[in-house]
């Protein structure tokens, strides 16, 4: 076991902080900052301080009155506001990395602006964190949604998620409920990948090269409610998004690789794996079109669109997800 982790350092010297980062959501980041400060005070009789980080990556600042008011009005709980003008997730999450290690702090807890922890959610990251020896501690995300999605893509199940036994190795996370021992990700120097600030797999690529750190735990318990919005309940948007998932993770696997044998060898397993979901989500449309299934025919469309995005990654292509009008493009890296 390592001694930089807290389950050998007791968590009553851990500074813990919870970072959310916003863009041009106002309602969203009213409705979350309250749950936030109130898990943060779960917790402050247990480590040595917890407080709420905000990152504001919108240049014109529109959330900062917001959070300043809040922060006014609720004193018992330390809330911090940043703005971070580069566009892009990448920029915010490595703002704040930045912010927590200028505060000093030993933990920190990724969770998105659109989402709401349940009861004891910190609590219970904490709990997973300090019983294994781990780098980091992974909680499920279940959505919730403004308006009930169509049949068809409930059929689909683009919306499910991965449930684990407490105590699970994972070897990939994403941001939106994530916990992270700071100490580990200074001590080898890690930092989310500009490469992938408009295109998506930061987090992935992030994420799996923490695993060759240290082990990622998953907590099922701590959940998080994402909050989805008619807009992302589409077709259109969640084939999309299947898509990405599948570029990005080329794109990730092969920016892992060490080498050129190494790239060479994952760029072959990527292709062989994309064709295969190409032609066995075809075939399974297909059949849903001939037996009148119409999970058949979604499920089909989801495994076609991720083998899809994982071919084309490996072909150079990168699918902007996060870009912004009337800003540039950043590089993206597959070698």
């Amino acid at each position: 076991m390592s001694p930089d982790t807290p389950a050998q350092r007791a968590l009553s010297d851990a500074r813990v902080t919870i970072a959310v980062l916003t863009f041009r959501r106002p309602e969203d980041i009213a409705e979350t900052l309250p749950l936030l400060a109130d898990q943060a005070e779960s917790v402050r009789d247990r480590v040595g301080s917890a407080s709420v980080l905000v990152i504001d990556n919108d240049p014109d600042e529109s959330a900062r009155s917001a959070v300043e008011a809040f922060a006014t009005s609720r004193p018992s709980v330390v809330v911090r506001y940043h703005a971070e003008p580069v566009s892009g997730i990448t920029a915010g999450r490595n703002r704040a990395l930045a912010e927590a290690e200028a505060a000093g702090d030993d933990i920190l807890v990724f969770i998105d602006d659109d989402e709401r922890p349940t009861e004891r959610w910190l609590e219970l990251l904490l709990d997973t964190f300090e019983a294994n020896d781990a780098v980091a501690v992974v909680g499920p995300v279940i959505s919730r949604f403004d308006v009930e999605p169509d049949s068809w893509v409930t059929a689909g199940e683009f919306f499910s998620r991965r449930r684990l036994p407490t105590g699970s190795t994972v070897d990939v996370a994403a941001t939106n409920n994530l916990l992270l021992d700071l100490r580990v990700v200074r001590r080898i120097g890690l930092a989310f990948d500009p490469a992938f600030g408009i295109t998506g797999g930061g987090d992935t690529m992030f994420s799996r090269t923490l695993a060759r750190s240290g082990t990622l735990v998953w907590c099922d318990e701590a959940i998080v409610w994402d909050v989805v919005p008619a807009s992302r309940v589409t077709r259109d948007w969640v084939v999309r998004r299947a898509f990405r998932s599948g570029n990005s993770w080329s794109l990730t696997s092969v920016a892992l690789a060490q080498g050129a044998s190494a790239r060479w060898r994952v760029r072959a397993s990527c292709l062989v794996k994309g064709l295969v979901r190409l032609a066995g989500g075809a075939f399974r449309a297909a059949l849903g079109v001939v037996t009148r299934s119409l999970r058949h025919r979604a499920k089909g469309v989801r495994t076609m669109a991720r083998g899809a995005g994982m071919v084309s990654g490996l072909m150079g292509y990168s699918y902007k997800e996060y870009r912004r009008p009337g800003t540039a493009s950043a590089p993206t890296s597959t070698t």
